[in-house]
């Protein structure tokens, strides 16, 4: 148990970013709990885990971390530090050491967003190649946000950030949930992130779970307060006595 209350930090997932997070800051700022959201590359697993443990490095205390889809999986990787108090994903999947998404997503019924992902090409530094994906704009308010109100989903197709095509077969170094207190809220109308690989992942790892039937992927805006109450529960469970 740590000794000071906890900091949270939020970490989006693909085809999004920290903006999601607008309506769950604002609802954590009200309970007077620090909060800040980290804006993660998507580049992969290896480097979206690196760039999340320096960000954590300017933040004094311990942190709670919370995830969101391909979120979950770098603080999956990340949470493994001392510092880290807790986890809470949020429409997210908790992979195991050495598993990747592609892994588990094998053992289900094939998500949804998967008819509807578009693959670029893009050049990199190092001179090597790979990929990345995007969600086609017309399939993105049904797909991505169906309980978001359609103009605002729109918007949202247009400044969706690529996602690397790796993090689907990259796999966790560590599973930090093994050694942590885990919260995790299924979204049911998903089309994203399955819920049966949420709810999987979720009661395997023993985590605290809490469903939302009708929530989208895009729970984070669409029931903003439903998930702050979730990263609230998780801060005063781990505040000190």
């Amino acid at each position: 148990m740590p000794t000071t209350a906890p900091s949270v930090v939020l970490v989006h997932g693909g085809f999004s970013d920290t903006s999601g997070w607008i309506g769950v800051v604002a609802e954590l700022q009200r309970h007077r709990i620090p909060v800040l959201a980290a804006a993660t590359p998507l580049r992969g697993l290896a480097y979206d885990t690196v760039y999340l443990s320096a960000f954590l490095d300017r933040i004094d205390g311990p942190v709670v971390l919370v995830g969101h889809a391909y979120g979950g999986a770098v603080i999956t990787a990340a949470g493994a530090a001392t510092r880290i108090v807790g986890l809470v994903y949020v429409s997210s999947y908790l992979p195991d050491a050495g598993e990747s998404y592609t892994d588990l997503q094998d053992r289900f019924a094939p998500a949804p967003v998967l008819a509807s992902l578009q693959r670029s090409p893009r050049a990199r530094a190092d001179d090597d190649t790979d990929a990345e994906l995007t969600i086609r704009a017309d399939a993105y308010p049904e797909v991505f946000a169906a309980d978001v109100a359609p103009d605002l989903a729109e918007v949202l197709a247009a400044i969706q950030r690529p996602l690397a095509e790796s993090t689907l077969t990259d796999t966790a170094p560590v599973a930090a949930w093994r050694g942590k207190p885990t919260w995790a809220l299924i979204t049911g109308a998903d089309r994203v992130m399955p819920p049966e690989i949420q709810r999987f992942t979720a009661h395997r790892a023993g985590a605290a779970v809490r469903e939302a039937a009708t929530a989208s992927h895009a729970v984070a805006l669409s029931q903003p307060s439903l998930v702050a109450d979730l990263i609230v529960e998780a801060v005063h469970a781990l505040r000190p006595a």
